[in-house]
């Protein structure tokens, strides 16, 4: 029941959690000791709210997942983590949570609270309108952003990279609804009410217009890119790796590799997960050592 309970909290996709710390390294804090922990304290209580939120959804689709091919399989679902235990984590891990996060920082605690409300919703009743899901989900990246920004003394936090995870989040979320589709074909809308509104045509006409202007917004923030010496562009040079990343992620899409989540897409795929490592090398460089 214990590592039922470990994978209904879906540790893997903690890894979202990572764009806590774009504030800290984007504001060329990352070596200094009081903000790394702070933004380090900040991330794993993100995963300790985002577990329960996982909980919480797996408790409230139980009987959908039950019908779907893969997610049958989900320790809820298949009945190897008792519906009481997963609540009790849940409510557990909130209790927990909270109180910590408004000790580290009273605005973090705010936003572990609204991106909580936000899903509780989406759970309900949000996950069943069309592009509004998706929106959600994107809003949870900002969030984390956002939960980075208030725990350090911001000097020079550009919010070009609020726009740019936006954008890049509404990329990777309609990029999941169209794998989804796939996996389901004719039977999608009997899982998720929500596939009513889409079609394939029209996902893919959404991924061509948020993966294009991800790849505007951060080329126009690679120009204006804070924190460096006047004229130096060198943040153009990391431009190829979003690139080669926005397209390497919607390869595995169409070509029917990437049915699970984002991340787990990327804890698998070892191109994209060279281009990340490379992108974030050459980013520290560019900002530590320049």
């Amino acid at each position: 029941m214990f590592f039922a309970l470990l994978k209904t909290m879906r540790l893997r996709q903690w890894t979202k959690n990572g764009f806590v710390f774009f504030a800290l390294i984007f504001d060329k804090q990352l070596f200094i000791v009081d903000s790394f922990l702070r933004t380090l304290a900040g991330f794993f209580l993100f995963c300790l709210i985002s577990s329960a939120v996982y909980l919480l959804n797996d408790i409230a689709d139980v009987e959908a997942d039950r019908q779907h091919p893969e997610k049958k399989h989900r320790p809820i679902a298949s009945g190897k983590l008792p519906l009481n235990v997963a609540t009790g984590a849940a409510v557990g891990l909130i209790v927990i949570t909270l109180p910590v996060a408004y000790y580290l920082a009273p605005a973090l605690a705010l936003i572990l609270a609204v991106y909580l409300l936000i899903n509780i919703l989406y759970s309900s009743w949000l996950k069943h309108i069309p592009i509004l899901d998706v929106l959600i989900i994107s809003a949870g990246f900002v969030l984390r952003v956002a939960a980075g920004v208030t725990l350090i003394t911001v000097v020079r936090f550009s919010p070009w990279l609020y726009v740019i995870t936006t954008l890049f989040s509404l990329y990777i979320g309609f990029g999941k609804r169209r794998a989804e589709m796939t996996l389901l074909e004719e039977d999608a809308s009997e899982h998720r009410k929500v596939f009513d509104g889409y079609t394939l045509p029209l996902i893919d006409q959404y991924i061509t217009i948020v993966s294009g202007t991800t790849i505007v917004a951060y080329a126009l923030y690679t120009f204006n890119t804070p924190n460096l010496p006047p004229n130096n562009h060198s943040m153009m040079l990391t431009i190829p790796f979003v690139v080669y990343g926005i397209f390497r992620y919607l390869q595995l899409i169409q070509t029917g590799h990437a049915a699970g989540a984002p991340d787990e897409v990327a804890l698998k795929d070892r191109p994209l997960q060279i281009t990340v490592l490379l992108w974030g090398l050459a980013v520290i460089a560019i900002f530590y050592l320049s």
